[in-house]
């Protein structure tokens, strides 16, 4: 079978099993092409104790924990400071951050680990979570604030514009 100007797939078939194969061809540059299968495309799973933000609802922008897989578009998820919920996977967004729970873990003990691994620093730490504190910031400027970032915008363009032209004038 063809998949692509370098690289063919075979099927052999024999009473007990299947074998897929591929056999990478030698590009035009002579350099052997890699199979497009090698690396994993998701680095963020679905797991007990992964940390998520809800991404549409009234709980919008809140981090919750997810501590247990209700079937396989829901999970249940809980926070120090909210009620225990089930919210569809389409409703969350996985990050980076994880925290070593038990399944279903009590309110307590789902604060210690959450204290214990840091959370609320390292999502503060994130880009992600800078983004956000960033856009609230902006988002609570009134006009005059944002009057006077248009004006420091522009006095630092005119200070970047002198410098280059003196870097252009001493290079030529």
């Amino acid at each position: 079978m063809w998949l692509g100007p370098y690289m063919l797939l075979s099927i052999i078939a024999t009473p007990t099993k299947i074998v897929v194969s591929t056999f990478p061809f030698l590009s035009p540059l002579g350099q052997s092409q890699k199979t497009p299968y090698q690396k994993m495309p998701f680095k963020r799973y679905v797991e007990i104790g992964r940390v998520a933000q809800i991404n549409y609802g009234k709980e919008y922008g809140r981090l919750v924990v997810i501590v247990d897989v209700i079937d396989q578009n829901r999970a249940l998820i809980d926070a120090p400071d909210m009620v225990r919920s089930p919210v569809n996977f389409k409703r969350l967004s996985l990050t980076d951050i994880k925290i070593d729970i038990k399944r279903v873990p009590k309110k307590k003990d789902l604060i210690k680990a959450m204290e214990a691994a840091d959370v609320k620093n390292k999502w503060e730490k994130s880009s992600w979570g800078r983004k956000l504190i960033v856009k609230k910031r902006r988002a609570a400027l009134n006009d005059f604030d944002r009057f006077k970032i248009m004006l420091a915008k522009i006095k630092r363009a005119g200070v970047v514009r002198q410098e280059l032209a003196k870097l252009k004038k001493t290079a030529s």
